[in-house]
């Protein structure tokens, strides 16, 4: 007969460095600061900024990283009409420089393409940098004929189809689709903003 010991097991931080969750109401002081260490504090003045201005992620797509019961990292996803096609445009996505080298952002990415796909969702858009997207999927091939309500830069406008053909024929603007936000959310970031 062979005997079995129990033996104790250490649980060490750096085995899971970080835990994926959907964003908490109680996140948005710690995501709004890390946002604007990120991106500075004119941020609410970018391109991009325009698509999410009074409007709510997309249900169930808005994600936070979390360490040592810190929040290290954020991405959101958002309701959008490209050129007439049904999207989500990604952003921010923004990791805290200190944990830059633990691979949050990659995990983040993955969760929430992931989460996008199990959702039925068709396509998403961002303005990034390429040579970091790339890697997950997006390309400026099926965003060529769209635009943004403001400046930005056209070869860093790219999208994922998650499901086949899902931008076929995209030409135009992009424009937010998604719901409102709450009352209270929405003046949290116009008083953010002023803050700036």
């Amino acid at each position: 007969m062979t005997a079995f010991r129990k033996t104790p097991v250490a649980l060490h931080l750096d085995a899971a460095p970080f835990a994926i969750r959907g964003e908490r109401a109680s996140d948005a002081a710690a995501r709004e600061a890390l946002l604007d260490v990120c991106f500075g504090a004119n941020r609410a003045l970018r391109t991009c900024q325009r698509l999410r201005a009074g409007r709510a992620p997309a249900e169930g797509l808005a994600f936070s990283a979390v360490r040592n019961g810190k929040l290290v990292g954020t991405v959101r996803l958002w309701h959008v009409s490209a050129g007439g096609k049904p999207a989500l445009v990604l952003g921010p996505l923004a990791v805290d420089p200190s944990c830059r080298a633990l691979g949050i952002g990659a995990a983040l990415m993955r969760h929430a393409m992931a989460a996008a796909t199990a959702r039925g969702h068709g396509a998403v858009i961002l303005l990034g940098d390429t040579t970091y997207y790339v890697r997950f999927g997006f390309t400026a091939a099926k965003t060529a004929e769209l635009s943004l309500p403001g400046p930005f830069e056209r070869d860093r406008l790219l999208g994922l189809e998650l499901r086949t053909g899902a931008l076929d024929g995209a030409s135009g603007l992009i424009v937010p689709t998604g719901a409102a936000a709450p009352r209270r959310i929405a003046k949290q970031r116009r008083v953010a903003a002023h803050a700036a």
